[in-house]
């Protein structure tokens, strides 16, 4: 069976997309190495970002993760990575990737991850790479489509019974319906898992405040959130998304670019 972790995936990408339900393949912020590292190409300065979840108010289900973004004269060169769980269950990810635009409207990453996985009453540790890999094209300057796919070469974890890192494919679009007014859609599919969808919306109310939700099916999750831009160089963000069994799953994330 393929081994799915949030750990392991696409998720904990700062509180600007768990806000959003992680309806997050088209969003162009620094966080973007974790969602779809196409959309890193249109960084144009040096940027860093933090962030951290709190799983189900489970204190064994925490997580911690962080980009950053250094555009070159061609391209964009990211590193990131996260850790998840505690002491008897942990997962790290550690990668480096590379952006860059194809043409004006079409923009494309690449990203190689180093995986780690500690369980000792089942796998022990499992160590291996991961690739992945996307694209973004603008239709026009208010709509995007998106897609990412991680995990490409379905790694193993063991090969008696046949169990994988999993894999995720996500396809998205972004509509800016006014200066004020975002909406994201996305499907998300794990080879081993149902068919996930996702809307969010952003609101701004002023230049320098946002409020989020979002919605998610399989499972369903609500989220809502909120961003304040502090100056052009800072920002801070909060969220939570609630699981109709689990509960509530709070995180916060702060960005910085190193604007001259």
């Amino acid at each position: 069976m393929g081994y799915q972790t949030y750990g392991q995936g696409l998720h904990f990408s700062g509180s600007r997309s768990n806000s959003l339900a992680n309806a997050s393949v088209c969003l162009s912020d620094v966080y973007a190495y974790h969602n779809n590292p196409a959309n890193l190409s249109y960084i144009e300065n040096v940027s860093i970002g933090i962030s951290y979840e709190n799983r189900f108010l489970l204190r064994e289900l925490q997580n911690q993760s962080f980009a950053i973004a250094v555009p070159l004269k061609y391209g964009v060169l990211s590193f990131g990575g996260n850790t998840f769980g505690y002491q008897n269950f942990r997962t790290f990810k550690m990668g480096a990737g590379y952006s860059m635009l194809l043409t004006k409207e079409l923009s494309m990453g690449v990203q190689l991850n180093h995986q780690l996985l500690r369980l000792p009453e089942a796998y022990g540790i499992n160590q291996t790479f991961t690739g992945e890999f996307g694209f973004n094209y603008s239709l026009n300057s208010d709509w995007s489509m998106g897609l990412a796919v991680f995990n490409i070469g379905r790694n193993k974890l063991t090969e008696i019974p046949d169990d994988r890192y999993s894999t995720s494919m996500r396809l998205g679009t972004k509509y800016q319906i006014s200066d004020k007014t975002l909406i994201l859609a996305e499907l998300e599919k794990d080879i081993e898992h149902p068919l996930r969808s996702k809307i969010g919306i952003e609101y701004l109310p002023s230049e320098t405040f946002a409020f989020r939700g979002g919605f998610a099916t399989q499972p369903i999750e609500l989220s809502f959130g909120f961003g304040w831009l502090i100056s052009k160089k800072y920002s801070l963000d909060f969220g939570t998304q609630f699981h109709q069994v689990l509960g509530w799953s709070p995180n916060i994330s702060f960005k910085y670019a190193f604007i001259k």
